[in-house]
């Protein structure tokens, strides 16, 4: 028997040149957990809105096969009924949240599904403990931040213990801690409930150690059904952008296999001698790792200033700045921060540290309770939901066509912009954020990379570069480690609304547990290395003092 089965389905959205599914068939056993990866615009989000029934009853377009959910043909059952069978959290919380309190949105469902009082209160006590809200239960839903809202939606989803559950990016505005738990927390409930989860999530990293398969779509097709490493594999050979940092790396030194998570590549790392010479345990950045790593991003993002360093044209300049809300906590507490033209920062900490906060004092959208902000000119910002920003039935009515080139959206004018993929309606927001215009001043992004693929990080990184050399600053805020470590020179740690570190990227993101890379925490932090290319640099530098050999010669026997 199966949870979930696709019988040829093709799928066509209104208005659409070509299909977004293309005769998939694909079954998913109960106590399955599955990943289901792609690039943007692959299929992926089409395929669990299929699953869901709002393809097409919501939708619209055109539809053929079938899609079974739980024994219920999605073609004859609405929505509502597939509810009550696959828990589904798409990839805006913010419009699947409807209730005030947080209490109420988690009780909706169990109380529509008929639950008694009692077990309502049940469920809802265990779910919000589970997913570590307890603490919220009584909190106006419209008081919550982008990651704290997407958590209570996975509890509404989650509360009933469907047999299916269908999750569109579930940690993509969850901090580093909040992610990794929720990851466990589903694995646990797959494992002792028998629940079948079928995952989308662009950073694989977090998933595939709990995966037992990973489901690839490209142009609507399904080309890969494979186990964790089976998958690796294949992404080595056929679409390399899919494979995770630690595949990346250990391809690069040309070791196998791919590692499906951090202890499993430390633990070859160790059979070959390898890791207690490159870092065993996190070690701080040497002095002339970090000369150099300041050198390449002087010429990759313009020049390197110090956190603590004050100029009088200062783009973006924060003195003592608190928020305080009248009847509850302080958001902001003395922050003190300087943001230079020409300076690409991060802004990090976990959900409610206050990171969206400080980002809308930047833009003047919020004002200060107490302290001031100078800001030298227009501040572009660009929120955590793409879906406010949309007002027209076209993308091409969104934003002016320059600005829809520069985000790589220039061939889909004619789609409407809720049918395009997560990743594409984020740069679609950035287009229309930025009118056709550069800022004057600062760039400010919350979150950006919701929904992208690494292509599509790696293109946003050298976009941001490109206006940091122009003199314009940037300030992200953003839970992706990696994405980071591609653009940022400085990394800026917020927590209960405080900077607690302010310094060079790779001393923020290097030998920590959680706000680091994936490479770093392999090689424990050594020589500040974040990105697979730095710490392969690392391996064979090390490789090559134990054997003799150039590292020149090693990086090419390597690359055969």
């Amino acid at each position: 028997m199966s949870v979930l089965r696709f019988e040829r389905v093709s799928y066509r959205y209104p208005v659409a040149d070509t299909d977004a599914l293309r005769e998939v068939s694909l079954a998913v056993a109960p106590g399955e957990f599955c990943v289901l990866a792609g690039l943007s615009g692959s299929g992926k989000s089409t395929l669990l809105r299929s699953a869901a029934g709002l393809v097409p009853h919501f939708h619209g377009g055109t539809f053929s096969g079938t899609v079974t959910v739980g024994g219920l043909d999605t073609r004859e059952h609405p929505p509502a009924a597939i509810g009550a069978v696959a828990g589904t959290l798409l990839q805006d919380p913010e419009t699947q949240v409807i209730m005030s309190t947080v209490r109420a949105e988690i009780a909706l469902a169990l109380e529509n599904l008929g639950h008694g009082a009692a077990a309502v209160a049940r469920a809802v006590e265990e779910t919000s403990l589970a997913l570590g809200i307890g603490h919220l239960l009584d909190r106006s839903t419209g008081e919550l931040s982008g990651g704290e809202l997407q958590r209570v939606a996975l509890a509404a989803a989650l509360a009933s213990r469907p047999p299916l559950v269908l999750l569109d990016e579930p940690t993509s505005q969850l901090d580093p801690v909040a992610g990794d738990e929720l990851i466990w927390q589903l694995r646990r409930l797959n494992q002792e409930s028998d629940t079948a989860v079928l995952l989308i999530e662009h950073r694989l990293e977090r998933c595939l150690a709990a995966a037992d398969r990973v489901i690839v779509l490209a142009d609507g097709a399904v080309v890969c059904d494979r186990d964790p490493r089976g998958f690796l594999e294949w992404a080595a050979e056929n679409e390399p952008s899919l494979q995770t940092p630690g595949a990346r790396l250990f391809a690069t030194v040309g070791l196998r296999p791919a590692p499906t998570g951090v202890k499993q590549a430390r633990a070859t790392l160790r059979q070959h001698g390898l890791l207690a010479l490159a870092g065993a345990s996190p070690s701080p950045p040497s002095t002339s790792s970090l000369r150099k790593a300041r050198g390449r991003r002087a010429g990759r993002a313009g020049r390197w200033l110090a956190g603590g360093e004050r100029q009088a044209q200062a783009a973006l300049e924060l003195r003592g700045v608190w928020h305080e809300l009248r009847d509850g906590p302080a958001i902001l507490r003395g922050v003190d921060l300087w943001i230079h033209p020409g300076e690409t920062v991060v802004l990090m900490g976990r959900n409610g540290a206050g990171k969206s906060t400080l980002l809308r004092h930047a833009a003047e959208i919020m004002e200060p309770t107490r302290g001031t902000v100078r800001r030298a000119g227009r501040v572009a910002l660009l929120l955590q939901n793409p879906g406010d920003y949309f007002l027209r039935e076209r993308v091409g009515q969104e934003a002016p066509a320059s600005a829809l080139r520069t985000v790589g959206l220039g061939e889909l004018v004619d789609r409407h912009p809720r049918d395009l993929s997560g990743g594409q309606r984020q740069r679609l927001a950035l287009a229309i954020v930025l009118g056709g215009d550069q800022p004057a001043v600062l760039l400010a992004l919350d979150e950006p990379t919701r929904g992208m693929d690494r292509a599509a990080k790696e293109l946003l990184a050298r976009w941001l570069c490109e206006r940091a050399r122009e003199g314009i600053a940037v300030l992200v805020a953003t839970h992706d480690a990696e994405f980071a470590a591609d653009f940022a020179s400085r990394g800026v740690l917020l927590a209960d609304g405080r900077v607690i570190a302010d310094g060079p990227i790779e001393e923020i993101l290097s030998g920590g547990w959680y706000f680091a890379t994936e490479t770093a925490r392999i090689l424990g932090g050594a020589q500040g290395a974040l990105r697979p290319e730095q710490g392969a640099e690392t391996l064979l530098t090390v490789i090559a003092d134990r054997e003799g050999a150039p590292t020149r010669l090693l990086v090419e026997e390597a690359g055969r």
